[in-house]
């Protein structure tokens, strides 16, 4: 014990509570008036507080070191600096800019803590109650309201991202801070994640390899958790939501509490729609869905520790629809149909140093996948299930004057069984290992961001089936590697103009399913045959990003070219089994190019007026002038926005409303197992704002999608080849209140 006792007083002496703390004061700069509800937040330590009514604020129990510091509110420029926090009180006055442009974010995909306008890597992020104010029925339909990003759906229930113009494998999905695995190789497969709890998402358009490994070639969906209650402080709500369409209902409620060091949350949610009504007042069947949801949380933060503890809990049952059939609002799905289960557990710590920090996120996530076919709605016919392990430790070097560096070490095992009767991918084990350097260099108005990884998958796949028959799968034994760079940036090229040049390299090792199919794929309705020779898909992407902004313009251009090597698709050989068409995997190297152009005017001394619009294009071909599949049509979106930020004594506040005309162009470029889809024009509007019931703020929002009930086909819809229309118009009505 006497051994023991120096390391103990050390680990002691290392988390034990600092009484280092932070005050000042945030005024107007214009008025030097005091203001109130303003948000100070440390990103990197994730504490915060808001002002007072005379604009002071306090933060105790903070870590020596330096970090950076941002202050929020609605109305002003967001203030961002870094700050050096010495033992005992520390002091920072802040004065804020008055402007129309809303508040910023700081991105949380990228490692260094900047805000989107600091960032050298373009990001997009928006607010999931943003998203939900658009209508979004679910998750997978609300990123389609971020530019770039699209979704491949089967009904309203299942969606995958497209990030300019790449998806499943290619794009990778982050949440609670760890890579969802949910055997995403499937194209009738969803994210499995519900909205409710995430707080934001943000969108990496392009390879992030070097920051996450395989399967980030195509980008990154980063879905931020909801954060704690701030320190001290206790709150409840509920939430609820109604679907005209689906006579849908989605409703969760949340409790999270924070003390001085520990801190709780949790939400549980469920949703329930029936079949979707198109635009011809025919009903899809079998594309009603349930879920239930579960997220919880547990932190403790003392001086120079900090561990954050999360668990989400996710069970959807999925109709899988096929044709328009039997018009009811059931609500159980019918055959065929999935089953789905998912249990995300991660842990994220940090020790602060005086100079420098270390990061810990470790992650388990089990996902299990049942499907029932037709006749068998008791005996599922495929039942996988899939464990995943994955670590992630980053330290952050001592930052000099402008030299940041991050150094880390990533990896991941994980299993896939089978316990139904037919096999889509073998009983397998994939290992990952990666290591990673990347700085960010600060060069008076320019910013440098360089970077370099090494990767190594292993795959083992076992043996499934008899040799010689059909379904047989043989086994595999695979090695990858891949060394990725990424070089990037950012310069202020005069008064409020921003530039951005990116250049990385990406990669994706194939998945199960195109190296070892051999079998009918039910959700695809064809016999796919796997190529167990092929060779990791490489990219490199160069971005070019312009943006200009002062108090009531904003104008970007951003552009990209993708040269992908090797790259794995499937096409029909002309073969038929079972009546089914027989898709083989192939490779070769393909380029995509396009881009996104947005206005947004804000006119003075109209600032609660806003006129938005942006442009988005991808096109896609293979090295033989083929086009390629599930490319999104280019679109064009038109936004008339009110938005009323202004104090208000009466008895409806913070109102807002829009008008938005969604114009999507005809797509005639087309790979040759797809058809040509007739563009559309979408007409959607919305408004809302909060009223004082009890004492409390309840929010309200209405929005109608669809208003004009128009009958169309969107070229992402996996439900096209049966000529099945997408959803009419939807009526969605949100209700927000604090209990």
């Amino acid at each position: 014990m006497k051994k023991q006792l120096p390391l103990l007083l050390l680990i002691y002496g290392f988390i034990s509570h600092a009484q280092n703390s932070l005050e000042g004061s945030v005024v107007n700069s214009d008025t030097q008036e005091p203001l109130e509800q303003v948000s100070i937040y440390f990103p990197q330590l994730e504490k915060g507080t808001v002002t007072d009514a005379e604009g002071r604020y306090t933060l105790n129990d903070l870590p020596q070191g330096k970090y950076k510091i941002v202050a929020s509110y609605i109305g002003f420029l967001t203030y961002s600096s870094s700050i050096t926090i010495q033992s005992d009180t520390n002091s920072l006055n802040i004065a804020l800019t008055p402007s129309a442009i809303e508040m910023e974010e700081v991105i949380v995909s990228t490692p260094f803590h900047k805000l989107q306008r600091e960032n050298v890597m373009k990001v997009e992020q928006e607010k999931m109650a943003t998203l939900r104010t658009n209508g979004a029925i679910t998750l997978a339909d609300g990123i389609r309201n971020i530019a770039g990003v699209e979704s491949v759906s089967t009904g309203i229930g299942i969606g995958k991202p497209v990030i300019r113009g790449l998806s499943a494998n290619r794009v990778l999905v982050y949440s609670q801070g760890i890579r969802l695995e949910n055997q995403q190789f499937g194209d009738e497969h969803g994210l499995g994640i519900s909205d409710a709890g995430i707080e934001s998402i943000e969108v990496i358009k392009g390879p992030a390899s070097l920051l996450y490994g395989s399967d980030a070639l195509g980008g990154v969906l980063y879905l931020n958790p909801e954060k704690y209650a701030l320190g001290g402080t206790s709150t409840s709500d509920i939430n609820l939501n109604y679907f005209s369409n689906t006579e849908g209902i989605a409703t969760n409620l949340g409790y999270k509490t924070s003390g001085k060091k520990l801190k709780f949350l949790v939400r549980a949610g469920i949703t329930s729609h029936a079949d979707y009504l198109a635009g011809n007042d025919q009903r899809v069947t079998n594309s009603r869905f349930k879920e239930y949801d579960l997220k919880s949380g547990i932190a403790y933060q003392s001086g120079n520790f900090k561990t954050d503890l999360r668990y989400n809990y996710n069970k959807s049952d999925l109709g899988i629809p096929e044709d328009i059939g039997a018009q009811t609002k059931d609500r159980t799905p019918d055959t065929p149909f999935q089953e789905l289960q998912s249990h995300i557990l991660s842990s994220s710590t940090n020790l602060f140093f005086k100079e420098s920090s270390l990061k810990l996120v470790l992650g388990y996530i089990f996902n299990g996948r049942k499907e029932f076919e037709e006749g068998e709605p008791d005996l599922p016919a495929l039942d996988m299930n899939l464990s995943t392990f994955n670590f992630n430790l980053q330290y952050h070097l001592p930052k000099g004057k402008i030299l940041e560096t991050i150094i880390g070490v990533q990896g991941m095992d994980q299993t896939n069984k089978n316990f139904g009767e037919e096999v889509l991918i073998p009983d397998a084990d994939t290992r990952d290992i990666g290591v990673l350097s990347t700085s960010h260099i600060h060069l008076g108005k320019s910013d440098v961001q360089i970077g370099l990884r090494y990767d190594h998958r292993k795959i083992i796949g076992e043996e499934n089936g008899t040799f010689g028959e059909e379904g047989y799968i043989a086994a595999i034994d695979r090695n990858f590697n891949s060394v990725n760079a990424a070089l990037g940036i950012r310069s202020d090229l005069g008064k409020n103009l921003i530039g951005r040049l990116n250049v990385a390299s990406g990669f994706r090792a194939p998945n199960l399913a195109e190296l070892t199919s051999n079998g009918i794929h039910e959700g695809t309705n064809r016999f796919e045959i796997g190529d167990p020779d092929l060779n990791n898909e490489k990219n490199i992407q160069l971005d070019l990003s312009i943006e200009y902004s002062n108090e009531h313009v904003e104008v970007f251009i951003n552009g990209f070219h993708n040269t992908v090597n090797d790259f794995i698709y499937v096409e029909p050989n002309g073969d038929f089994v079972d009546l089914d068409p027989v898709y083989i995997y192939r490779q070769q190297d393909a380029t995509l190019y396009g881009g996104e152009i947005g206005f947004h005017l804000h006119p003075h001394p109209l600032d609660w007026l806003h006129i938005e619009s942006t442009f988005e294009s991808v096109t896609g071909m293979l090295k033989n002038d083929e086009d390629l599949p599930l490319i999104p049509a280019n679109k064009i979106t038109n936004t008339l926005r009110i938005e009323d930020t202004t104090p208000s004594t009466s008895w409806f506040q913070k109102g807002y409303g829009y008008l938005t005309l969604l114009s999507v162009m005809d797509q005639n470029r087309v790979s040759d197992f797809e058809t040509p889809t007739s563009g559309y024009t979408l007409l959607n509007i919305g408004f809302g704002g909060a009223i004082e019931v009890f004492g409390n703020e309840m929010q309200l929002r209405v929005s109608v999608n669809n208003l004009l009930d128009k009958t169309y086909i969107s070229h992402l819809s996996r439900l096209k080849i049966d000529g099945i229309p997408n959803i009419g118009r939807n009526i969605s009505i949100g209700v927000h209140y604090p209990i």
